[in-house]
Protein backbone atom coordinates (compact mmCIF):
# COMPACT_ATOMS: atom_id res chain seq x y z
CA UNK A 1 0.00 0.00 0.00
CA UNK A 2 3.12 2.47 1.15
CA UNK A 3 4.74 1.43 -2.29
CA UNK A 4 1.40 2.28 -4.45
CA UNK A 5 1.37 5.84 -2.52
CA UNK A 6 4.77 6.66 -3.18
CA UNK A 7 4.14 5.47 -6.98
CA UNK A 8 0.95 7.66 -6.84
CA UNK A 9 3.24 10.68 -6.84
CA UNK A 10 2.47 14.21 -4.87
CA UNK A 11 -1.06 14.86 -5.53
CA UNK A 12 -1.53 11.85 -3.42
CA UNK A 13 -0.53 13.55 -0.27
CA UNK A 14 -3.65 16.52 -0.78
CA UNK A 15 -6.00 13.15 -1.47
CA UNK A 16 -4.87 11.48 2.27
CA UNK A 17 -5.59 14.81 3.60
CA UNK A 18 -9.09 15.39 2.13
CA UNK A 19 -9.23 11.89 3.66
CA UNK A 20 -8.39 12.11 6.99
CA UNK A 21 -10.76 15.54 6.90
CA UNK A 22 -13.47 13.77 5.13
CA UNK A 23 -13.47 10.98 8.30
CA UNK A 24 -12.85 13.36 11.21
CA UNK A 25 -15.54 15.90 9.99
CA UNK A 26 -17.91 12.59 9.81
CA UNK A 27 -17.58 11.39 13.30
CA UNK A 28 -17.74 14.74 14.53
CA UNK A 29 -21.10 15.44 13.10
CA UNK A 30 -22.24 11.87 14.13
CA UNK A 31 -21.29 13.07 17.69
CA UNK A 32 -23.02 16.13 17.59
CA UNK A 33 -26.06 14.97 16.37
CA UNK A 34 -26.14 11.86 18.87
CA UNK A 35 -25.67 14.79 21.87
CA UNK A 36 -28.40 16.67 20.18
CA UNK A 37 -31.04 13.63 19.78
CA UNK A 38 -30.42 12.42 23.36
CA UNK A 39 -33.22 12.90 25.93
CA UNK A 40 -35.44 14.85 22.98
CA UNK A 41 -38.27 12.74 23.07
CA UNK A 42 -38.50 12.99 27.35
CA UNK A 43 -37.87 16.88 27.28
CA UNK A 44 -40.73 16.72 24.63
CA UNK A 45 -43.07 14.90 27.16
CA UNK A 46 -41.90 16.66 30.22
CA UNK A 47 -42.61 20.06 28.78
CA UNK A 48 -45.72 19.16 26.83
CA UNK A 49 -46.89 17.99 30.45
CA UNK A 50 -46.27 21.15 32.40
CA UNK A 51 -47.92 23.22 29.91
CA UNK A 52 -51.43 21.07 29.85
CA UNK A 53 -50.90 21.63 33.63
CA UNK A 54 -50.66 25.29 33.23
CA UNK A 55 -47.23 25.12 35.09
CA UNK A 56 -44.97 27.33 32.60
CA UNK A 57 -42.44 28.39 35.35
CA UNK A 58 -41.14 24.76 35.95
CA UNK A 59 -41.61 24.03 31.83
CA UNK A 60 -38.81 27.14 31.33
CA UNK A 61 -36.49 24.61 34.23
CA UNK A 62 -37.05 21.86 32.54
CA UNK A 63 -36.02 23.51 29.20
CA UNK A 64 -32.88 25.58 30.99
CA UNK A 65 -31.55 22.14 32.38
CA UNK A 66 -30.96 20.68 29.15
CA UNK A 67 -28.99 22.53 26.64
CA UNK A 68 -29.55 21.13 22.79
CA UNK A 69 -31.03 23.18 20.26
CA UNK A 70 -34.35 21.66 21.07
CA UNK A 71 -34.38 23.36 24.25
CA UNK A 72 -33.79 26.40 23.81
CA UNK A 73 -36.28 26.16 20.83
CA UNK A 74 -39.02 25.33 22.84
CA UNK A 75 -37.98 28.05 25.81
CA UNK A 76 -38.50 30.75 23.48
CA UNK A 77 -41.85 29.54 23.20
CA UNK A 78 -42.23 29.43 26.66
CA UNK A 79 -41.17 33.04 27.20
CA UNK A 80 -43.33 34.22 24.58
CA UNK A 81 -46.59 32.81 26.79
CA UNK A 82 -49.61 35.48 26.96
CA UNK A 83 -48.79 36.57 23.68
CA UNK A 84 -51.14 35.42 20.58
CA UNK A 85 -50.34 31.71 18.68
CA UNK A 86 -48.82 33.62 15.25
CA UNK A 87 -46.59 35.98 17.94
CA UNK A 88 -45.38 32.80 19.44
CA UNK A 89 -44.72 31.08 16.43
CA UNK A 90 -42.77 33.96 14.84
CA UNK A 91 -40.67 33.53 17.90
CA UNK A 92 -39.99 29.77 17.40
CA UNK A 93 -39.11 29.92 13.75
CA UNK A 94 -36.95 32.45 14.28
CA UNK A 95 -35.36 30.72 16.99
CA UNK A 96 -35.20 27.68 15.26
CA UNK A 97 -34.11 28.76 12.20
CA UNK A 98 -30.80 30.29 14.64
CA UNK A 99 -30.43 27.31 16.08
CA UNK A 100 -30.63 24.65 12.95
CA UNK A 101 -27.65 26.78 11.56
CA UNK A 102 -24.58 25.26 13.73
CA UNK A 103 -25.82 21.99 12.72
CA UNK A 104 -25.23 22.06 9.40
CA UNK A 105 -21.78 23.24 10.12
CA UNK A 106 -18.67 21.24 8.00
CA UNK A 107 -21.16 19.40 5.86
CA UNK A 108 -20.83 22.12 3.18
CA UNK A 109 -16.55 21.37 3.63
CA UNK A 110 -17.56 17.79 3.43
CA UNK A 111 -19.38 18.31 -0.11
CA UNK A 112 -16.12 20.04 -1.71
CA UNK A 113 -14.13 17.25 -0.39
CA UNK A 114 -16.29 14.84 -2.21
CA UNK A 115 -16.23 17.12 -5.28
CA UNK A 116 -12.24 17.97 -5.37
CA UNK A 117 -11.07 14.28 -4.94
CA UNK A 118 -11.90 13.41 -8.15
CA UNK A 119 -10.11 16.68 -9.68
CA UNK A 120 -6.94 15.92 -7.90
CA UNK A 121 -7.16 12.48 -9.04
CA UNK A 122 -7.23 13.74 -12.37
CA UNK A 123 -4.86 16.14 -11.96
CA UNK A 124 -2.58 13.42 -10.85
CA UNK A 125 -3.83 11.30 -14.58
CA UNK A 126 -2.71 14.54 -16.61
CA UNK A 127 0.68 14.85 -14.96
CA UNK A 128 0.81 11.21 -15.12
CA UNK A 129 0.66 11.76 -18.81
CA UNK A 130 2.71 14.54 -19.47
CA UNK A 131 5.49 13.13 -17.66
CA UNK A 132 5.11 10.19 -19.98
CA UNK A 133 5.11 11.73 -22.98
CA UNK A 134 7.98 14.02 -22.25
CA UNK A 135 9.60 10.53 -21.97
CA UNK A 136 8.75 10.04 -25.09
CA UNK A 137 9.59 13.16 -26.31
CA UNK A 138 13.18 13.10 -24.85
CA UNK A 139 14.25 9.33 -25.66
CA UNK A 140 11.69 8.31 -28.28
CA UNK A 141 9.44 5.67 -27.57
CA UNK A 142 12.15 4.40 -25.26
CA UNK A 143 11.21 0.83 -22.89
CA UNK A 144 7.98 -0.30 -20.89
CA UNK A 145 9.67 0.59 -17.98
CA UNK A 146 10.81 4.21 -18.35
CA UNK A 147 7.22 5.02 -19.96
CA UNK A 148 5.52 2.90 -16.83
CA UNK A 149 6.24 5.67 -14.29
CA UNK A 150 4.48 8.37 -15.94
CA UNK A 151 1.47 5.49 -16.66
CA UNK A 152 1.33 4.24 -13.37
CA UNK A 153 1.21 7.58 -11.26
CA UNK A 154 -2.07 8.73 -13.73
CA UNK A 155 -3.87 5.91 -12.98
CA UNK A 156 -2.95 5.63 -9.16
CA UNK A 157 -3.85 9.35 -8.70
CA UNK A 158 -7.27 8.86 -10.63
CA UNK A 159 -8.04 5.58 -8.53
CA UNK A 160 -7.30 7.55 -5.15
CA UNK A 161 -9.45 10.34 -6.07
CA UNK A 162 -12.60 8.14 -6.74
CA UNK A 163 -11.68 5.86 -3.69
CA UNK A 164 -11.96 8.72 -1.27
CA UNK A 165 -14.75 10.51 -3.52
CA UNK A 166 -17.25 7.76 -3.28
CA UNK A 167 -17.33 6.86 0.27
CA UNK A 168 -17.50 10.63 1.03
CA UNK A 169 -20.61 11.48 -1.47
CA UNK A 170 -22.44 8.77 0.65
CA UNK A 171 -21.40 9.99 3.66
CA UNK A 172 -22.34 13.55 3.36
CA UNK A 173 -26.04 12.22 1.81
CA UNK A 174 -26.12 10.18 5.00
CA UNK A 175 -25.47 13.22 7.37
CA UNK A 176 -27.44 15.33 5.56
CA UNK A 177 -30.33 12.62 5.94
CA UNK A 178 -30.14 12.68 9.54
CA UNK A 179 -29.96 16.68 9.86
CA UNK A 180 -32.89 16.86 7.65
CA UNK A 181 -34.89 14.37 9.95
CA UNK A 182 -33.68 16.06 13.02
CA UNK A 183 -34.75 19.36 11.98
CA UNK A 184 -37.88 17.79 10.95
CA UNK A 185 -38.87 16.60 14.32
CA UNK A 186 -37.83 19.60 16.42
CA UNK A 187 -40.38 21.57 13.82
CA UNK A 188 -42.63 19.28 14.43
CA UNK A 189 -42.17 18.93 18.38
CA UNK A 190 -41.78 22.94 18.75
CA UNK A 191 -45.43 23.37 16.47
CA UNK A 192 -47.24 21.28 18.86
CA UNK A 193 -46.04 23.47 21.88
CA UNK A 194 -46.72 26.31 20.17
CA UNK A 195 -50.49 24.90 19.52
CA UNK A 196 -50.42 24.12 23.53
CA UNK A 197 -49.41 27.83 24.27
CA UNK A 198 -51.58 29.43 21.73
CA UNK A 199 -55.00 27.66 22.99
Amino acid sequence: MLELFQKGGPLMYPILLCSIMALAIFFERLWTFFRVGRGRDELVRDVEQLVLKNRIDEAVVVCQRSDTPLSRILLSALRAHGRSRDQIKTVVEETGSREAAPLERFLGLLGTIATISPLLGLLGTVLGMIRAFTVIATVGMGTPETLGGGISEALITTAAGLSVAIPVILLHKYLTSRLDHMVLKMEESSLRLVDLLGE
